[in-house]
């Protein structure tokens, strides 16, 4: 999660494009329309009915998705920096949690009701992520610890403080041969509800068995800290992990039980990566970098294992505190096997996440990514351009999560502001974001 930055080792070969990133040549960026994606996403993208609406005096008219979120239409302020924020599969819910220890589950449905208002159990430093059961009857919290702990969030109290008003189960994901020294900063329940899996700061993945209660699998994926895991569709067979080794590696869980060796290694970003999202076809996925750039790959694509690893640079670059020098942002890794590169939003201070945009309202044609400039970011998965940048908040925004359903984005920031954006849906065109002091909405 933490480590200095890194730099390319001057090795030969490879021809890796960096990908059309707005302004990238025409030959490059026709090149890359030829490419499947660029179908599959064309023939998905038309708007769905939902996203219709009657101009007066006018025929019906589609709108754009990216306009339909130019509006802020409210927020709320936790107790401290806010680091996840997301809505449940089906949008019924959404949940923030932060530094402070404090996790809070809304019901989207029921007008941003507060169905539970959780008091984490042993914190440490910061809650790290989140996940929700496919039930949606569990909630799982991991932080800087190699314990996590799981709440049920359909008991009726709506106050859950640890231990005192509710049981908060730990779960050890240590080993006895271990020094026992490390922090979980990715969590995801198995597609079955039955397994945890985890990334941590010891460069492992680890499996645990919720009904036997233990821990099964440790596999040391890595060469340094694995800060994010996922799984790359709904049969939950392969799982995508990005490590501050700069690599990506795909999973099969099939073979944990007779290997522990990755079933292929991609590589392009040339620092750490901070997040994974899956497209959820079992093929493509996206990867942010502390590099300051997204990634769209094609585990087809991928290779039995890296070419040359990149080493690190003289100058000990720390993301946490440091600009990213201006002599490295033009580096390129020799063996790119990324399909294109997203520029524009800043990958500093904390592990900032990216997503592919929902698949029923804007047939996945966008990604979006927080950023440490304050910022959310918007881009055509495609063509690369930015397509929008929404602002309102005052430190950097960690985490977004776009309504599966709604036209509605929901961003989270160190400022401690949890902001909804939306189409104000009076008829009238979204009016451009006016910074005001005093009068605002709550959400709750």
């Amino acid at each position: 999660m933490a480590r200095g930055g890194k730099q390319l080792n001057t090795c030969d070969g490879g021809n890796g494009s960096d990908g059309p990133s707005g302004s990238q040549g025409s030959n490059q960026m026709s090149n890359y329309l030829d490419h499947d994606i660029a179908q599959l996403t064309k023939i998905r993208s038309e708007p769905h009915e939902l996203f219709i609406r009657t101009v007066p005096g006018k025929l019906r008219l589609p709108v754009s998705t990216v306009k339909l979120l130019a509006g802020r239409e409210g927020w709320t302020r936790l107790n401290s920096r806010a680091y996840v924020s997301q809505f449940s599969a089906d949008g019924s819910l959404f949940i923030a949690g932060c530094q402070g220890s404090q996790i809070r589950i809304y019901n989207v449905d029921s007008g941003w009701k507060v169905q539970k208002d959780i008091l984490a159990k042993s914190l440490m430093w910061t809650i790290t992520d989140t996940s929700l059961s496919p039930d949606q009857r569990y909630l799982v919290y991991a932080s800087m610890s190699p314990v996590v702990h799981i709440v049920n969030i359909g008991s009726a109290a709506t106050k859950s403080v640890a231990n005192i008003t509710e049981i908060h189960d730990g779960l050890d994901f240590s080993r006895d041969d271990d020094n026992d020294d490390f922090s979980i900063f990715s969590v995801k329940f198995s597609t079955d509800g039955r397994e945890l899996v985890a990334g941590s700061s010891d460069c492992s993945i680890y499996v645990y068995d919720l009904e036997a209660n233990k821990l099964t699998h440790r596999i040391q994926a890595h060469m340094s800290d694995v800060n994010t895991v996922c799984f790359g569709d709904e049969t939950g067979h392969l799982i995508y992990s990005g490590s501050d080794d700069t690599l990506c590696k795909v999973w099969d869980r099939r073979c944990f039980t007779s290997k522990e060796q990755a079933a292929g290694v991609l590589m392009g970003h040339i620092e750490g990566i901070t997040f994974l999202d899956s497209r959820g076809d079992g093929r493509y996925f996206i990867s942010n970098g502390k590099d300051q750039t997204t990634k769209l790959w094609d585990i087809r694509k991928m290779t039995s294992k890296p070419a040359c690893r990149p080493r690190c640079r003289d100058d000990e670059w720390d993301y946490r505190w440091m600009e990213y020098p201006d002599e490295a942002k033009n580096l390129k890794h020799p063996h790119d096997q990324s399909l294109t590169t997203y520029r524009g939003h800043s990958v500093l201070q904390t592990l900032i996440r990216c997503y592919f945009s929902p698949e029923y309202s804007t047939g996945q044609k966008y990604i979006y990514t927080g950023s440490s400039d304050s910022s959310v970011y918007i881009y055509d998965l495609v063509s690369g351009a930015q397509v929008a940048r929404l602002n309102h908040h005052e430190a950097p925004v960690r985490d977004c999560s776009w309504h599966p359903f709604y036209p509605m984005i929901i961003s989270s920031s160190f400022d401690g502001i949890i902001a909804k954006w939306e189409f104000p849906g009076d008829g009238e065109a979204p009016r451009p974001l006016k910074r005001r002091k005093g009068r605002r909405r709550i959400l709750s």
